[in-house]
């Protein structure tokens, strides 16, 4: 930001020097100090969501540590704008979802819901397409890593269980906390859940609110791998990283099999019925390669 800027006050100085014209001068002069306000304001503003790049990896971070990277609605818009922008991106197969500062996600901000027309910002939740701290009521075109530090409880743990990977640290937390404020589950977790981890322990979980640590969510298979405290970011973005090197059509096309099964389909046969009707041409075609490759390289 700061390259930027030097970068933009070296032009506008170099126009005003080669210009006659005094007026001109004047309104360039007006413009930069617009400019420099401008880029002021927006370095004290830091963004709720960062978005970045590791190679082809698209990493996405949740930017509000004061409060446990808690969601208010300005943040959950900001993050459905990265996904939307991920999805798009063709350079990108896959996403990586973490928390700055500590923790993941403490799930919604409760405090803005105690703020004058808090009752309006209720009802806005509820009624959202997208979901009230994200992305979480669709689903994802691509794949998504999530790396889970500190606090991962009430919507910011059906924010992790809207991806499809979890990597959690060994002393992250995670369970749905919002159960003793009265505050319902919304974000898809009712139905991602039990499907992850079967009817039975997705009740104990959701029913009790109680708190589960890293080696009880593993042995759940709420979370798919945990790692030592401060790594779970570089070990997601190693996983992403793994994704990202296989044949993509193949692989979303499995992805997508799998969620048909487990969402979609009504019975085996439409199952196995849709894993036919999800390939494609050019899946086939990228078939034909690999299977090339794998003759020659012997």
């Amino acid at each position: 930001m700061l390259r930027k800027l030097i970068q933009h006050i070296n032009k506008r100085s170099i126009l005003v020097a080669i210009s006659s014209d005094a007026q001109n001068v004047g309104a360039r002069n007006l413009c930069t100090t617009a400019c420099l306000r401008k880029s002021e304001k927006d370095l004290q503003s830091p963004k709720n969501i960062i978005v970045d790049k590791d190679k082809n990896v698209t990493l996405i971070g949740i930017n509000r540590p004061q409060v446990r990277n808690a969601i208010n609605a300005a943040t959950a818009n900001q993050l459905c704008e990265a996904f939307t922008a991920f999805e798009a991106d063709e350079t990108s197969p896959v996403a990586v979802l973490y928390g700055i500062g500590g923790s993941f996600c403490a799930g919604y901000d409760i405090l803005e819901l105690g703020k004058d027309g808090g009752e309006q910002v209720s009802i806005d939740i509820l009624m959202a397409h997208e979901g009230s701290v994200g992305p979480t009521r669709r689903h994802i075109q691509k794949p998504v890593v999530c790396g889970i530090s500190g606090y991962c409880i009430a919507n910011g743990l059906e924010l992790a269980l809207m991806c499809d990977l979890r990597v959690m640290e060994e002393t992250a937390v995670l369970g749905f906390f919002n159960r003793r404020f009265g505050v319902p589950v919304i974000d898809g977790g009712t139905a991602r859940l039990p499907a992850i981890i079967g009817f039975s322990r997705a009740l104990d979980l959701i029913l009790t609110g109680r708190q589960v640590c890293a080696d009880e969510a593993l042995s759940m298979g709420v979370v798919n791998r945990v790692v030592p405290p401060g790594q779970s970011l570089i070990k997601s973005v190693e996983l992403a990283q793994t994704l990202a090197k296989f044949p993509q059509r193949a692989l979303n096309h499995d992805r997508n099999s799998l969620y048909s099964a487990v969402f979609d389909a009504a019975n085996f046969n439409q199952a196995v019925q849709n894993e036919v009707m999800y390939t494609s041409k050019e899946i086939i075609e990228e078939m034909q390669q690999g299977i090339k490759w794998f003759i020659q390289s012997k």
